[in-house]
């Protein structure tokens, strides 16, 4: 169906407009994806859906419509960890290249994926470079105690095309959730995610169940799938899509406080993250937490 009459029953407004099938949804997502509507038709797209909001079944299509275009990493010898990246980090280090590594040393593949949405923060491929991690060049498995970064732009071309509206319109669009929910391996794979806003943690969970993931959710460290190092956040698991509270969250800071760095430059966090690894400065204990349950979610898959 053409897009005009999608945007027709999406674009009523908060309270007129109608949600749209899983098939549906796939169908208008391809076309985005495929760059066959205008630009004109994909900023309306992307507005109508930031007042209406995306229902399960409106993300699921949208998943569906990726994933068959999506260019797939092979499947490791272990289900690979899926770290989504695309926050970065504002105030506080990006810690989300800790977390990767301490599971890789565990001996789990482990993929980050992401973009750089926001120019005024660091994101997550200046880091890894400064951990000698560099972004892949071509589609390729990850062996079992490795860490690999895959751009966007490498995975879907279409998919960063959407993202990049965002620079244009100033407002997020279904892009931005859909990564954090996307697998891009093809096989069997554990989804590290999180959410930034308490009506996300709902409509992802919902997704998840919808799809049958395997993921752990957790509320995110400005956005990034990492635990704040100062408090333990909710942790959520996901197997075939079935629900478990892992860890409630924490109020408050804990009582020993981690020595981060004072600067958040990638530099300044790849030498932290290196005297970590290296045992010269503690795990964070909330960070520790969440490799503990992502590992024991990993032996159950």
């Amino acid at each position: 169906m053409a897009i005009g009459n999608y945007i027709k029953e999406i674009g009523r407004g908060k309270d007129g407009a109608r949600a749209l099938t899983r098939e549906q949804a796939d169908d208008l997502f391809g076309q985005v994806l495929d760059g066959s509507v205008t630009d004109l038709e994909v900023g309306a797209f992307c507005l109508a859906m930031r007042i209406k909001g995306e229902t399960a079944e409106e993300m699921a299509g949208f998943l569906d419509a990726t994933r068959r275009r999506m260019a797939l990493l092979p499947a490791s010898t272990l289900p690979t960890v899926v770290i989504p990246s695309y926050n970065g980090a504002r105030k506080l280090p990006l810690l989300t290249p800790l977390l990767a590594l301490l599971l890789a040393r565990e001996g789990l593949p482990v993929l980050i994926h992401g973009a750089a949405t926001e120019d005024r923060r660091v994101f997550v491929s200046k880091v890894l470079e400064a951990l000698d991690i560099h972004a892949q060049e071509a589609i390729k498995s990850i062996a079992p105690g490795r860490v690999a970064f895959a751009p966007t732009a490498l995975l879907s071309p279409g998919l960063q095309r959407l993202l990049d509206v965002r620079r244009v319109v100033n407002l997020r669009n279904p892009a931005h959730s859909l990564v954090k929910l996307m697998n891009p391996v093809n096989g069997p794979a554990l989804l590290v995610s999180s959410y930034t806003h308490p009506e996300y943690a709902i409509s992802m969970a919902d997704t998840f169940a919808l799809v049958q993931a395997n993921a752990l959710l957790i509320r995110g460290t400005e956005g990034e799938s990492v635990a704040d190092p100062r408090r333990t956040p909710k942790m959520q698991a996901f197997v075939a899509g079935q629900a478990t509270d892992l860890q409630a969250y924490q109020a408050g800071s804990l009582t020993e406080l981690p020595e981060l760095p004072g600067a958040i430059d990638a530099a300044s966090t790849a030498a932290y993250i290196g005297a970590v690894l290296a045992g010269s400065q503690a795990v964070p204990a909330p960070i520790a937490h969440q490799v503990a349950h992502i590992l024991q979610l990993h032996r159950s898959l």
